[in-house]
């Protein structure tokens, strides 16, 4: 696949971390994994063999966003709902969409400002923890 012209206005996050996403409330949650994001938007890949999202679908996505401090991080939990604006392979084995959120996020994650010091000591430290919290909650099929 070429390389698309990047046409954001604003920069956006780039991470790896679970995604729920459900046509509505009312469905059960399908699992992705966060590709980036930014305050209007995220784009999210997941396995072939679940559900497939498609261009036009309106959805609604539960993620958490790293929300940074001075020499610390939280992460922010959000939902949203959105719709689906592009959907293409990502992989032989997955698929990615762009979701467009109704309402924007409350900051611009791809803008924030941490310090050199803070990126290489989280890069020492090893790996966060785990999601296995929100795994779990979504195994139980809570919903959105």
């Amino acid at each position: 696949m070429g390389e698309l012209e990047d046409r954001r206005a604003e920069k956006r996050l780039r991470y790896h971390w679970p995604v729920w996403f459900a046509e509505d409330s009312d469905n059960i949650l399908s699992q992705g994994s966060m590709v980036d994001v930014s305050s209007r938007g995220a784009a999210f890949a997941w396995g072939t063999d679940g559900s497939c999202p498609y261009v036009g679908q309106r959805v609604t996505v539960r993620f958490s966003v790293p929300k940074f401090e001075k020499d610390s991080f939280e992460m922010a939990d959000f939902v949203r709902s959105g719709h689906i604006c592009r959907v293409q392979e990502y992989s032989r084995f997955a698929r990615r969409a762009a979701v467009q959120f109704v309402e924007p996020l409350s900051f611009s994650p791809g803008e924030q400002a941490w310090g050199k010091s803070f990126l290489e000591g989280s890069l020492q430290a090893g790996p966060r923890p785990s999601a296995a919290p929100f795994a779990a909650g979504a195994a139980e099929g809570f919903k959105v």
